[in-house]
């Protein structure tokens, strides 16, 4: 929660970080700024990528994973959950299984989450269920590059994971050279990571483009920010008044545009409208927050609903680890319960079956 909480901190200023950190970008590129974003708008066309369902039966809803495969696969093969065999196979029917985002980070498997999930993706499909895999706002500092500005995101496993095979043999070619065979390579990987001289802006440089080029695409092209199955929206933050009255589809779509900007631009060269913004679906607290008083919000929260055309939302982000799920009278519930080890919370699933009242799986670890 500590560590959390630091984030939550960082959560509240980080366009002003991005400013900071690009100012010299955006002074040069300011004035066309505009005609950029339009220029955008009129040559690129979002793909018509399904954000809203109806008639679904059950959906199963996770929380933030944070690299931990081991508990994802724990909660997926539960008897109560019961969508995959011991061959980690599909068996889930037409349920729909939506993991709020927030794969990456903190602990070190998160390649091994998006393969699972990429498999998973088809053979769902495939039986008349869906996958979907929610961007979060740890995907979206990933793939535009600034989640190395905080030490303890990126783990030396994830690093080495997303890059590429040729570059990790010369590197560590360079290491035992100057270390010596009975030299510690994981720590000289931990230097070169925070590095901030050549060395290290280089190496950070080549897992954002080869991440990117594996699974960032994938993630940023295939995936949505937020959905509604039935009377239900899933969303990675959260939803404050200004996003519930945009149909689901622009939200998406604006993220799709700018994250195709930031791939042919680089990320660093343009000023986004809804990336890194603290208000944004990847980034909103409130709903979670015991600042939004449950009395005194509860109109606010109701006309969100409504402006979604929405009975209740079901957000991640921000760890509740105790035993309530739910806030607002049921129309707000929480499923990040620190699933990842590094938050010694606990493993849970959001069960969502059509006409009732939701309920949380639970299990220690």
């Amino acid at each position: 929660m500590r560590m959390h909480a630091a984030v939550g901190r960082g959560n509240f200023s980080l366009r002003s970080f991005a400013k900071k950190r690009f100012s010299r970008l955006f002074r040069i590129q300011l004035l066309f700024v505009a005609v950029s974003l339009l220029i955008t708008s009129l040559l690129l066309t979002a793909p018509t990528r399904q954000c809203i369902w109806e008639g679904v039966e059950k959906v199963i809803a996770v929380g933030d994973l944070h690299g931990d495969y081991e508990h994802f696969i724990t909660i997926l093969k539960d008897k109560d959950i019961n969508l995959v065999d011991d061959g980690l196979n599909w068996i889930g029917g037409k349920t729909h299984l939506v993991q709020i985002g927030d794969v990456l980070d903190r602990w070190d498997y998160a390649k091994d989450i998006f393969d699972l999930i990429k498999k998973l993706e088809k053979q769902a499909a495939a039986a008349g269920g869906m996958v979907h895999m929610l961007i979060g706002n740890h995907e979206e500092m990933n793939i535009t590059g600034i989640a190395f500005e905080y030490a303890d995101y990126v783990t030396v496993k994830q690093f080495l994971d997303f890059l590429p095979d040729g570059y990790k043999k010369k590197k560590e070619r360079e290491f035992k050279k100057r270390k010596g065979d009975g030299g510690d390579i994981e720590d000289e990987w931990k230097k070169l990571m925070a590095d901030k001289e050549a060395p290290g802006e280089e190496a950070r440089g080549v897992y954002v483009e080869n991440f990117n080029l594996l699974y960032g695409r994938w993630i940023a092209e295939e995936h949505n920010a937020v959905i509604k199955i039935n009377d239900t929206v899933f969303v990675h933050g959260g939803i404050g008044e200004k996003y519930s009255t945009w149909p689901l589809k622009d939200i998406n779509n604006l993220y799709y545009l700018e994250f195709q900007k930031g791939f042919r631009e680089r990320f660093d060269s343009f000023r986004p409208k809804i990336l890194w913004a603290e208000d944004s679906p990847l980034w909103f607290r409130q709903l979670a927050s015991p600042e939004w008083d449950e009395q005194l919000y509860a109109p606010l929260v109701n006309k969100i609903l409504a402006n979604l055309g929405a009975k209740q939302i079901v957000i991640a982000h921000t760890p509740i680890i105790q035993e309530r799920s739910s806030r607002f009278g049921d129309k707000v519930w929480l499923v990040d319960t620190g699933i990842s080890r590094v938050y010694k919370g606990f493993l849970s699933a959001l069960i969502v079956e059509n006409g009732k009242r939701p309920r949380r799986w639970r299990q220690e670890y």
